[in-house]
């Protein structure tokens, strides 16, 4: 029997999958760029891997490099094509790969470019599966406060129903604010996804779509077509994803500030 989260009993398994590849059109190589000397991907096995109610953890590659680096690490890891260029179409390959996956039971997607995603994250993208059975995926989604964000193109935003379904997602700042304030209560992908295994396997036999292709966001493809996903809420707190040069040193500066929060790596 697994342990509880939050109030919630689990009664399926749990996979989760880290997917990462070398050639990020936005910032190359970033998988295995150093935050205080350690790489990126570490950073994301080592903070996923606290949480304790995995049936498996696995990060998933097309990249010779990385799994080197896995190997060294004893990250147990999982080789897919080349071909992939969105993330969840990795993880289903990946998943495919584990003998015994049942309909019910969950997979989550940590990208490989979240080095400051913590526990409660993962948990709360895990509540509305189980809170309601008629949801079987979801992505957290975190508060904007800031503008900057807001208009950021490597900020993927979100805009949903007052169910909580997802409408569409855009790197346009949406919804539209003349003057942006927390009451425009505009939020951000970030990067942590579940779906029961019935569910991934539809995403990944639906055609891509043409916002998600112009929007370059798996989200779309789901909305476009079928629908059925859904916001897990997550609060705005200093967690930021790493897109570019600039926001690792960023990540890597307010590390430095509160090595406290990463004491698993003894930095």
């Amino acid at each position: 029997m697994h342990k509880k989260i939050s109030s919630i009993k689990l009664r399926d398994r749990i996979f989760g999958f880290i997917p990462a590849r070398m050639a990020a059109s936005r910032f190359p190589d970033k998988p295995l760029k150093k935050i205080l000397g350690i790489p990126m991907i570490e950073h994301v096995y080592e903070r996923s891997k606290l949480f304790k109610d995995w049936e498996n953890l696995f990060l998933t590659t097309p990249d010779n490099e990385i799994k080197k680096f896995c190997d060294t690490k004893k990250i147990p890891v999982i080789m897919t094509s080349k071909k992939h260029k969105r993330c969840l179409d990795r993880v289903y390959e990946a998943a495919s790969k584990v003998k015994g996956i049942k309909n019910t039971d969950i997979i989550v997607c940590v990208q490989g470019d979240e080095p400051m995603m913590k526990t409660e994250m993962i948990k709360n993208v895990l509540k509305p599966i189980y809170k309601d059975k008629k949801i079987n995926a979801t992505v957290l989604a975190m508060d904007i406060i800031d503008e900057g964000q807001f208009n950021d193109v490597n900020a993927v935003k979100i805009v949903h129903k007052i169910s909580g379904e997802v409408l569409y997602t855009s790197r346009a700042p949406v919804p539209y604010a003349k003057n942006f304030s927390k009451k425009t209560q505009a939020k951000r992908i970030y990067g942590i996804f579940a779906f029961r295994w019935n569910a991934l396997k539809k995403f990944y036999f639906t055609k891509p779509s043409f916002l998600e292709i112009s929007e370059s966001c798996d989200s779309n493809r789901i909305c476009d077509n079928h629908g059925g996903q859904f916001i897990a809420r997550q609060k705005y707190e200093d967690s930021f994803s790493v897109d570019t040069e600039k926001d690792l040193k960023k990540v890597e500066k307010y590390l430095k500030n509160n090595k406290q929060n990463y004491k698993y790596l003894k930095i």
